[in-house]
């Protein structure tokens, strides 16, 4: 168990504890059918992902938040004052910028770790991060410049 893995539960955990909720204000704040598919998507997944963070990292004896980190926490504040298409807009290209950047994150963990609890972690996580990045794309409303943002943090420099 390395301090990479441990990194790696503690940000599953945080991202479930941001998604979930932006998840469920997609079903009210938003007017476009896809975002509220998308929300769906988020709850379900990080649902699922966030009991099994709790359950191996009870195992591998490692502490994780109860709290979003301050960034995320603004995250859900913006979409909590944003509505229809505003909210629509600011949901696929927060989320599609939060999933872009952990999902090389997710392959870098897979590749080296040597723990096989974090293996099958980063494998539900990596199939739970791509259904995520489809289907917020399938929305129509990420930008370039979001791509462009994710590009920037996952290029070494």
């Amino acid at each position: 168990m390395t301090e990479v893995d441990k990194t790696f539960l503690v940000k599953v955990r945080q991202a479930g504890l941001w998604e979930i909720p932006a998840g469920r204000l997609a079903q009210t704040h938003a007017d476009s059918e896809a975002v509220k598919r998308a929300g769906l998507h988020l709850i379900d997944g990080h649902s699922k992902l966030d009991q099994l963070v709790r359950e191996d990292a009870r195992i591998l004896g490692v502490s994780l938040p109860n709290q979003a980190t301050e960034e995320q926490q603004d995250f859900v504040r913006r979409l909590e004052n944003a509505r229809g298409a505003e909210f629509d807009r600011l949901f696929a290209n927060l989320l599609r910028a939060s999933h872009g950047k952990i999902f090389a994150t997710i392959g870098e963990v897979r590749a080296a770790t040597q723990n096989d609890l974090i293996r099958r972690h980063a494998r539900q996580a990596n199939q739970t991060v791509l259904d995520h990045m489809e289907v917020l794309e399938d929305t129509g409303l990420v930008d370039s410049a979001t791509f462009q943002e994710v590009e920037a943090a996952v290029t070494p420099a």
